[in-house]
Order: C-alpha cells, then structure tokens, then sequence
C-alpha cells in the first residue's frame, strides 16, 4: 500500500454546500475523450459532477476507469452493427501513486488510483479505479476492462472494486466523508465497508443515501448470496451478520433492496419514477423512505449558446436560421455515415438512445406501409434517424438495430447511426426538429434525452413517461401520445401506441412544421425556456444537499455489533 498524493479541493466550498459527499457510480459521461460511459445513467451522472463543479459543492467523484470502456459501435461490411472492443489512452489522468489491495474471490487484487482534476473538463473532483496492473494475474486485472462486464463473476467484483475500492480510498486520503451516494445500487459493498467501520447499522444509515433509477429488473439485480459471498461482496461479514443486516433469508440477494434496508433515505429520477418506486418497494419491510428528485442535463455543457441569446430576445427567425445551420451541421455526420445528403430545410425526426425492447426503437415502422407513405412525400418531405447503443450482449436489440439498417437501404431520406456517444448525442439533438422517445410506460424511470434536446431547439415527442410528465404540455411545448390501458397484452399497447404516433405525427406535427412555420417557431421557443431552470442540473445537485444529504436519519433502539 503507498500514498504520497494529498487531495484537497481546488476550489473555494460554497458554505451552503460544505459537507462532503462521496458520489459513487459505475459510470460518468463526463466527456467525449473519457469513454467511461454507456449512457444514460453515465450521462446524467456526468451533468451531476459538472453541476456540483459550477456551484462549488464538497463533492468528490468515485467511479472506475474502464480499460476499454462500454464498447465501439462499429459496422460490418453491410452496414450492419459490430462491437468492438479497444483499449484506450488518457494523457489527462494524474496517476496519484495510491495503490492499495482488497480482497476479491479470497484473493488480493491490487487497486491503482487515478485523479481526474476538476479543471481539466469542469467537474467536481473525480477518482477512477483500475486494477489493469502488471501486479495481478489477468483474472484480476480484467475486472476494470469492460463496463457492465457479461461475465457475472467478473461484473461482481467490479461491484466490489468500485464499493469497497472506492471507500477504502477515502480513508487512505483521509477525507472527511458525510454522505456516501449509492447512484444506484452497484457499489453496495461500500456499505458493508462501512458498516465495520462505524461498528452498527444506526452509525451506517447516518451516512448512506441511494439513487434508484429504473423499474426494470434488470437493473435491480438479484445474485446468489453464496456467489456473493465467496466473490467478497460482503467484506468479509459473515453470512448471518448479513442477513440480520439487510432482513434477506433466502439465497437470491437483492441489491436494490439491501440497499433500500442500509440507506437512511433513497430517491427516485423523476416524480413519477418516485411514485413507481414506492409501490415496487412498498411490500417490504424495513426500508428506508423513498423522495423523488428529478433527474437533470447541465445546461452549460449541452445547450446550444446562440439560439439561447436568440430566444432571450425572442428572435423567433433569428432562432430558425440558427436551427437551420445546426441541422447542416448534424447533416455533415450523417453524410459521412450513410452517404446520404439531407435537407435542413425537411422535417427531421430523430429517436437516439440505448436500443432496447422496451424503448421500442422500430415503432415509428410498425405500419411500414404508412411509414412509407410519409418519408416519401415530395410535398411535405419527412427525415427520419436513428442512433444508438445496444448492451453488446442484447442480440435481440442489436437484431433490431440490424433490421433498421436494411430499412434505411430503401429510402435516401432515413438513416441509421453508430457510435452514439456525447459528441454525437449533442449533435443529434442540435440536429433534429423532433425528438422522439416512445418506451412503453411506465418502464422509463426519466428518460433525460428530451431535456438536451429541449435546450437545443428539438421538441419532444413521447409517450407520456417519467419526466415527461413534468414538462410536456401537449401542441404548446411538445408532442405527447395518449396514455394507454397498461393493463392489455404488450402487442396491444403497441398498436395502440403505433397508431396515436403516427396519427399525430401526420395529422398535427408535419401539417404544423410545413403550414404554419410561425407556430412552430413558437413552439421551439416556449420549449427551450420550459425546460430551463428547472431540467438544469444545477436544481438538482442543490436539491440532492436539501433534501437527501441533509435528511437526518430516525435511529432505532437495537444495532448489531459487526464482530
């Protein structure tokens, strides 16, 4: 174990702001050069750090540095998606010199420290664990290779690394830490981490607060206590401790819920994502009380400054020429992508974002037949794009991502990208007139998409779904579909879905964009003025102190000793 680097933070603390908060996540979209991400939970968790740097919170970043990152989204030779994965190089990194072990699969792992400084991109001060050291076997130092690893064993002890990793290297800097965030419950044995270190459960639940962001199952994840155990996953507490810890009997081991049961308070990404998550959790015992945060983009980094002095004056055809270069510019990317030139002058549509089943990425083209109709209208021309990452193991959603491909073959005016990053992602959403987003509800938690898309003069049009519900006012800010019976047959919903698309898309946005070009104008206007300030980060990183941090725990009269 070495240390010779002394942290302290490079800014003056806002007062308001002073206690310090260790903000855990497997990943951070923090910059296009630092592919630590895959999206948008590392987005969002990006705009968390960059806010936290504007308002001079006591925040400190703890994340991993993947070796190869999630994975490039590259093509075959027909187009069609391929995953790559490749090593990558930052020059920008301090190496701290830290090094120090713990133990994974009864085995030590040696963990190295980087420092990623608060000026280098405008952040809250961040490390980022690596075991890719010449020190471990190779087992070992794979564990920090891949993000979202498809190995179990490997994705475990990447848990670990990042939790108990990530709080012994608090201790070992010796900085004061009030608040641990769980953003999401990956790092949970951090908790276990702490709770030997502040001897009973009370002393833990001062300091542990979770941000859960989806109803989905996968993302609450259930493993084999017994797999847990042996991986390390519990620092070395014995599986009675455990059990009386977070009240789990049987062999299937809920994170979510642990976490939920060591927590002193947990929130949800939107308000309606609070409301899901009550009803989720509510059946068990002994959780901690869930609030509702909405999530939220910084606007400093993804807005588009010249059509926000544009809109602060209301030059409304001021706004429209500007639009009108950023399409060109978007247009430039997909040239280069599809060989195919598009017009800033044509109805662009764009879905972009993780391809996944229930995001139903192909809905727009359940009625292939209408679909054709409208993108081959000369009158009223309609362009229509995709981009987006599929997890590299979902063949499913990359059979999708695939078929969408060989759709876009037939027409000149679609096209479908890869390598959907922040850079891409930015550009997309200064390119596009329209941002459409229809997962099936209430599966998205948030869905921050919209809200970049909003501050860069692309209206939204959704499915009535996390933060949506919060922002969208129908033919006034955006578009948004009626709400369906959840209760039918998931084919039923998405016919029900499909048609109301489609029926708005061609009877209110493309007669709106094409008939009445003033009214659209305005439209832009009002949505990039209702999406700030409140979709900026900087609410949300003050109410996460207000209302999370600063939540003081009802300690109850029995605790556990930990030895």
């Amino acid at each position: 174990m070495s240390n010779t680097f002394e942290f302290k933070f490079s800014y003056e603390i806002n007062p308001k702001y002073a206690s310090t908060t260790a903000y855990f996540s497997m990943e951070f979209g923090i910059d296009q050069a630092l592919k630590i991400y895959s999206g948008g939970l590392g987005f969002l968790a990006g705009s968390h750090m960059r806010s936290a740097y504007d308002l001079k919170q006591s925040v400190i970043g703890i994340g991993m540095l993947w070796k190869k990152g999630y994975y490039d989204q590259v093509r075959k030779a027909d187009k069609s998606m391929e995953v790559l994965f490749q090593d990558k190089i930052y020059s920008f990194l301090e190496d701290t010199g830290i090094t120090f072990d713990i133990q994974v699969n009864h085995h030590p792992v040696k963990i190295k420290a980087y420092y990623l400084a608060p000026e280098v991109f405008g952040t809250a001060p961040m490390f980022l664990l690596s075991t890719d050291l010449p020190e471990n076997d190779y087992l070992a130092q794979t564990i920090s290779h891949r993000l979202y690893d498809s190995n179990l064993s490997t994705r475990i002890a990447q848990y670990v690394v990042l939790g108990i990793g990530g709080a012994t290297l608090l201790d070992l800097l010796n900085v004061d830490i009030e608040t641990y965030h769980l953003n999401e419950a990956h790092a949970l044995p951090a908790a276990f981490y702490l709770y030997k270190k502040e001897g009973s459960l009370e002393e833990l639940k001062k300091h542990l607060v979770l941000t859960t962001h989806t109803p989905e199952q996968a993302g609450n994840e259930v493993h084999d206590f017994s797999l847990l155990e042996k991986m390390g996953f519990f620092n070395g507490l014995d599986h009675q401790t455990v059990r009386e810890l977070t009240g789990i009997k049987d062999g299937n081991f809920n994170q979510t819920l642990a976490a939920l049961r060591l927590s002193k308070i947990a929130n949800g990404v939107s308000q309606k994502h609070g409301e899901v998550a009550k009803q989720m959790w509510e059946q068990y015992d002994d959780i901690c009380p869930i609030i509702a945060i909405t999530n939220a983009q910084n606007k400093k980094y993804w807005a588009d400054k010249e059509l926000y002095k544009l809109a602060a004056v209301t030059d409304l055809e001021g706004m429209r020429k500007r639009k009108k270069v950023l399409k060109s510019k978007f247009f430039e990317i997909v040239a280069d992508q599809s060989g195919k030139i598009m017009d800033p002058d044509a109805l662009t549509i764009v879905w972009a974002r993780r391809f996944a089943e229930y995001k139903r990425p192909d809905l727009i083209t359940a009625d292939i037949e209408r679909f054709n109709r409208l993108v081959t209208d000369q009158d009223r021309p309609l362009q229509v794009i995709w981009a987006g990452k599929p997890y590299p193991m979902d063949y499913g959603a990359i059979s999708t991502f695939d078929s969408l491909v060989y759709l876009n073959k037939e027409h000149m005016n679609c096209a479908i990208l890869v390598g959907y990053e922040l850079w891409l992602s930015k550009m997309a959403k200064r390119g596009a007139d329209v941002w459409l987003n229809n997962p099936r509800i209430p599966r998205e938690a948030s869905g921050t998409s919209g809200m970049t898309a909003a501050m860069n003069g692309a209206l939204n049009f959704s499915t009535q779904d996390g933060w949506v519900l919060e922002f969208s006012k129908h033919a006034e800010n955006s578009f948004v579909l009626p709400i369906v019976d959840t209760t039918l047959p998931h084919h039923q919903q998405d016919e029900f879905d499909a048609k109301n698309l489609m029926d708005v898309l061609e009877y209110e946005i493309i007669p709106t964009y094409y008939n009445q070009p003033h009214k659209w104008n305005e439209l832009v206007y009002q949505s990039m003025n209702d999406v700030t300030p409140y979709f900026d980060s900087d609410r949300m990183a003050d109410e996460y102190y207000q209302q999370v941090y600063s939540y003081k725990h009802q300690p109850q009269i029995m605790s556990i000793n930990p030895h």
